[in-house]
């Protein structure tokens, strides 16, 4: 049995903490997609614009089954110059693989012929592959038309970004699993004058929190001007 843990040592990858289910803002575009791949019971593939949260669900989905006791990989193509297609020879025998943002190894011959092995060969072992990527299946630009076509096999999900009162609401509720309370006046007043990504409001939120925690003191617009330098 490979062992995943060592897997990601090796490639000095580790998921984020708090990419948990819990911690994710569910709408009611997403409320389907989440209930999916909460249990998945096939492979699945993810689709959906930067920071629209692929990354967020991977990575919960591993914590998830490894907590369980599962056998998981997380392989983020993102750090692509660190892996190689051979890495994936034997993640078959794994109970779940998570490849995502599949799109950056699309037009390259020898990750398209592992991946395409590698999607056989868990159909055969009953195993789950759940993959994210930028666009949907039939808008990938894969060269090898077998793999083409077995990527376009599984469900599709896509997941949509969130409007602007959406992300206002997620930063309180991420605030609120913090223990802090983020009145709307101040979520407000945080979203307008922060890069308005949600990754970016959450990275705000890490940085006033820590202020808040060393100072005792609760997150208010004079203390986040001062913090932010707003």
């Amino acid at each position: 049995m490979i062992n995943s843990n060592s897997i990601q040592l090796t490639l000095g990858i580790s998921f984020d903490d708090d990419a948990k289910f819990e911690n994710f803002f569910v709408t009611d575009s997403n409320k389907l997609l989440i209930k999916e791949i909460g249990r998945p019971k096939s492979s699945l593939y993810i689709w959906g614009s930067p920071q629209s949260g692929k990354t967020h669900l991977l990575q919960a989905l591993c914590h998830q089954e490894s907590s369980d006791g599962k056998s998981v990989i997380y392989i983020p193509f993102r750090e692509y110059e660190k892996l190689t297609p051979e890495m994936l020879d034997g993640l078959e025998v794994l109970d779940l693989i998570c490849l995502d943002d599949l799109q950056l190894v699309c037009g390259e011959p020898e990750w398209e012929s592992a991946l395409f092995v590698l999607f056989n060969e868990v159909k055969e072992s009953g195993s789950k592959l759940v993959m994210s990527a930028n666009a949907s299946p039939q808008e990938l630009r894969l060269d090898l038309k077998d793999w083409h076509s077995r990527i376009q096999s599984v469900p599709v999900f896509r997941l949509l970004n969130l409007y602007e009162e959406e992300r206002v609401l997620a930063l309180q509720f991420r605030a609120r699993k913090r223990g802090i309370e983020l009145t709307s006046a101040v979520a407000e007043f945080i979203y307008q004058r922060s890069n308005r990504g949600i990754s970016q409001l959450i990275d705000v939120l890490n940085k006033l929190d820590q202020v808040s925690l060393v100072e005792k003191r609760k997150l208010t617009i004079p203390l986040i001007k001062t913090t932010m330098g707003w």
